[in-house]
This record gives C-alpha cells, sequence and structure tokens, in this order.
C-alpha cells in the first residue's frame, strides 16, 4: 500500500476559513488545481506564473514534484527496471 506524501508547510496548505478548504498555495488564494488546470490545457509554467505572481516559482515546482512522487509511489515497477537484471547478463 502507497504512503501518503504531504507538501511542505511552504507550498500548499488548507484552511476551512479560507476558500472553504480549497488546497492553495500559501500566502496566496490560488487554489493548486489552477496549476494543473494550466498546464492540462497546454499553457507553460511561465504562462502561469505570469498569471498568477503571488506563486513563487519554487511552489509550483514543488506541487508538481509531489505530484509525479504520488504517482510513482502509487506505480509498478516498470518492464525496464524488471529486465534490468536480465540485460546486465547479457
Amino acid at each position: 500500500m502507497a504512503t501518503s506524501l504531504r507538501f511542505p508547510d511552504d507550498v500548499v496548505n488548507s484552511d476551512p476559513e479560507r476558500l472553504g478548504g480549497t488546497p492553495v498555495f500559501v500566502g496566496t488564494r490560488v487554489p493548486a488545481q489552477s496549476l494543473f488546470d494550466y498546464l492540462e490545457a497546454g499553457d507553460t509554467l511561465e504562462e502561469f506564473l505570469r498569471q498568477f505572481p503571488s506563486v513563487r516559482r519554487e511552489q509550483a515546482l514543488a506541487a508538481l514534484e509531489y505530484a509525479r512522487d504520488q504517482v510513482m509511489a502509487g506505480a509498478r515497477p516498470s518492464l525496464t527496471s524488471r529486465l534490468r537484471p536480465t540485460l546486465r547478463r547479457i
């Protein structure tokens, strides 16, 4: 079973008193979901940061790294990693 990873305290937080508990970038009222919506729509990270200047680049990158880590924590080993020992013998 995958472990639940947590955002660092300076990246994203959720407060029931703020936007109904929607996770936002710390120090802003920008929902973290906005970053993923922008990227899904084909916009660049730079465009997101231009539109939301209160979000620091480091925060956005940390959110993306967290999302990647969550996906990878639940992923099964790839075929390549399973074959790696076999490939070394060849």
